[in-house]
Parts: C-alpha cells; structure tokens; sequence
C-alpha cells in the first residue's frame, strides 16, 4: 500500500513539511502541493548558510553543529507562517528524529509528509540531475542517517513510484483537503510562492 497515515485530531495544518533524503521529489511534490492550496512554498535547502552548501559541493558531510542553526532557520519560517495566520509547505530532508523535533515539536498544526522510495531508485533520479548540490556519492550516507518517522510522529507516508500528480492527490486525502485544493489543472509550479 502506498500510503499510511494515522489522522490527527489537532484539526487542520497550518504547515506541512515534505521530507525524504535527497532526489525522493521533496521540492518538486512540496511546490505541486503548496500550488494546489495555494499556501506559500519554501525549500530548506536555499536556508542553510553559504558554509553548509560549499560543504554540499565539496561531498562533505555536515555536522549536527551545522545542522542547529539551519533547523532553527526552519523553524523560524514555519512560526512566522503561523503568527501571521498564513499557511505553507516546505521542503526539508529532516532526516533524523532530533532534526525533526525542532520545526515541529509541539507544534500541533504542522504535518509531516515522507516521501519513501528505495536507494536504488533514489540513485537513478539523481543521477538525471544536473542543477543539485547534493553528489549522488553522499546519497548512502543519507540512507545510512534516515530515521524513518514513527506512529507517535503521525506522519504520511507516500511512495516515490507514482507520478507527482498522483502522489499530491494522496497527500491531499490523506490532509482531508481535497474540497480546498484547486484541480492540477489550475495549479502550476510558477503559481508556488517562495516565502522567506
């Protein structure tokens, strides 16, 4: 089956985090998603500091003491969204449990979506990519520090394999937003609003 969900009863998200290691789609499925709510998309990615993405280029690993200040950078994007009674998506890898702890924590009205797909898949998409910072040779190491979200985490899992349109319409479902999401055909990645 290629999706479980245990549904929340902190009523709906404000926020929704799209995580899975590199190349699963995280952007590509968080812009579809943030486009259909027309709720504001942000990538985690381009709010990690200069330090980290040279470290990314390079094939370096980061250190949990660069992870810290770039999860809080997160989790401030999401309280503001919050604050200001505005909704968003963000794509973001949230590997591990701890890293998810900071921009969802208590935070009733934020969902996490993982997007599950096997290495082997994973490796074939990233290698089609030219524009990424992160090598194909670091993408074991991610499988190696995944931590998949538990039952207590309420997540959605959501297979890689189907189209991005399908996988958004499982999302969808399983957020109990279908009624409020406009049809694909009048959602575009170029309606998506980046907001930092």
């Amino acid at each position: 089956m290629s999706l479980q969900t245990r549904f929340s009863p902190a009523g709906p998200a404000v926020v929704v985090i799209v995580m899975g290691v590199s190349g699963s789609g995280k952007s590509t499925i968080g812009a579809l998603l943030a486009s259909r709510l027309r709720w504001a998309f942000e990538d985690a990615d381009w709010l990690h500091p200069v330090a980290n993405v040279d470290k990314m280029h390079n094939g370096i690993q980061l250190t949990d003491e660069d992870r810290w200040p770039w999860l809080d950078a997160v989790a401030a994007w999401i309280d503001h969204r919050r604050r200001s009674g505005a909704r968003g998506v963000i794509a973001c890898p949230a590997l591990k449990r701890r890293y998810r702890d900071i921009p969802i924590g208590d935070r009733t009205d934020v969902r996490l979506v993982y997007l599950k797909g096997t290495e082997e898949l994973i490796a074939r998409r990233i290698a089609t990519r030219h524009e990424h910072f992160m090598p194909q040779s670091l993408l074991h190491s991610q499988f190696e520090a995944l931590e998949e979200p538990g039952p207590d985490e309420n997540p959605i899992i959501v297979s890689i394999e189907p189209r991005p349109h399908e996988i958004v319409a499982q999302i969808l479902t399983a957020l109990n937003m279908v009624e409020d999401a406009h049809p694909p055909e009048q959602a575009s990645l170029r309606s998506s609003v980046r907001d930092a």
